[in-house]
C-alpha cells in the first residue's frame, strides 16, 4: 500500500522567468543559462499582464528571475510596474551594475523592491568553484554597491560540496556585510538543469510556487527547461486556469517523499 502525506500548501508567490541568457556559466544552473543561451524573453507586455492577473488572484509576492534579468533593457519597467503594486524581488548575480544600469535601477528604487543576490561563500574559492573564477569578488562589489545606494539586499546561497564545510564562514561574512539572518537563506543543491549532483526534486517534494516562462506555466522555479515533468500548462493566460490546475492537483493524495527541503 502506498504511504501518503497531506498535500503541500499553496504558496502565493509568482515567479517570472524574464529571460534565459546570462553573463555567467554556473555549472549547477537549473535554468541552463549561459552567455550563449537563447534569450527567450518573456517581454514587458506579458510581464505586466502577469502582474495584473496575479494581483486579481490574490498573489502576495512576485519574483523576477532568469538568466540574468539585468541583461534586459525592459527589466526596469517590469520592476517599477510590479513594485508599485506588490512586494517584488529580482534575482541577480550583481555583477552588471555599471553606471548606466545603476542609474536606471536607482530611478525605480522602492520599499517594495528587494534585490536578491546569489552568494555561495564567505571567500572566493567556495563561491567560484561552481560560478566561475573571479565571480566572488565582483559579486561582493555589486552587493556593496547596492547597499551604498539604499537597496534592500537579500542573499541566497546554494550549499555545494565546495562550501558545505564552510557555511559558518559564509554566515560570518554575511553579518560583516550588515545583512540580517532573515535576509539570507541557504538551499540544497538540486539535480536539475546543468547539475549532475544534488537532491532529486519534483512535484512530490516541492510546495508549488507558480512559475511562468515563455514556454508556459510550471509548478516551481526549479523546473528546468529541458524537463517537462513540472509543466502545468503551455498556455500562460489566463493565469487563473493554471492556478486552478495546481490547486486541483493538491487535492489528490501524494506519495510520501524521502526528503523535503526548502529551495526558495
Amino acid at each position: 500500500m502506498t504511504t501518503t502525506q497531506p498535500a503541500p500548501a499553496f504558496s502565493w508567490k509568482l515567479w517570472i522567468y524574464t529571460n534565459f541568457d546570462c553573463n555567467l556559466r554556473c555549472s549547477y544552473c537549473v535554468a541552463e543559462s549561459t552567455p550563449a543561451a537563447p534569450r527567450r524573453a518573456i517581454g514587458l507586455e506579458t510581464a505586466v499582464r502577469l502582474v495584473d492577473e496575479a494581483l486579481e488572484l490574490g498573489f502576495r509576492e512576485i519574483f523576477f528571475t532568469g538568466g540574468e534579468p539585468f541583461i534586459l533593457d525592459e527589466i526596469y519597467e517590469m520592476l517599477a510596474y510590479s513594485a508599485a503594486r506588490v512586494k517584488t524581488t529580482v534575482l541577480t548575480n550583481a555583477m552588471l551594475f555599471n553606471s548606466r544600469r545603476l542609474e536606471r535601477l536607482r530611478a525605480i528604487r522602492s520599499p517594495n523592491l528587494t534585490v536578491q543576490v546569489s552568494l555561495d561563500g564567505g571567500s572566493a574559492p567556495h563561491h567560484d568553484a561552481y560560478r566561475g573564477t573571479g565571480t566572488w569578488a565582483k559579486t561582493v562589489a555589486g552587493i556593496e554597491t547596492l547597499q551604498a545606494n539604499g537597496f534592500h539586499v537579500r542573499l541566497s546561497s546554494t550549499e555545494t560540496p565546495a562550501n558545505s564545510a564552510h557555511l559558518a564562514e559564509l554566515h560570518a561574512f554575511r553579518r560583516g556585510l550588515g545583512i540580517a539572518g532573515e535576509d539570507h537563506f541557504v538551499r540544497p543543491l538540486a539535480r536539475r538543469g546543468f547539475s549532475a549532483e544534488g537532491l532529486e526534486v519534483g512535484t512530490e517534494t516541492l510546495e508549488p510556487e507558480v512559475t511562468v516562462t515563455v514556454d508556459g506555466v510550471y509548478w516551481h522555479p526549479l523546473a528546468s527547461p529541458s524537463s517537462a515533468d513540472m509543466l502545468v500548462s503551455r498556455e500562460i493566460f489566463p493565469l487563473a486556469t493554471a492556478v486552478s490546475c495546481i490547486q486541483e492537483q493538491l487535492q489528490a493524495p501524494m506519495p510520501l517523499p524521502t526528503a523535503r527541503a526548502e529551495f526558495t
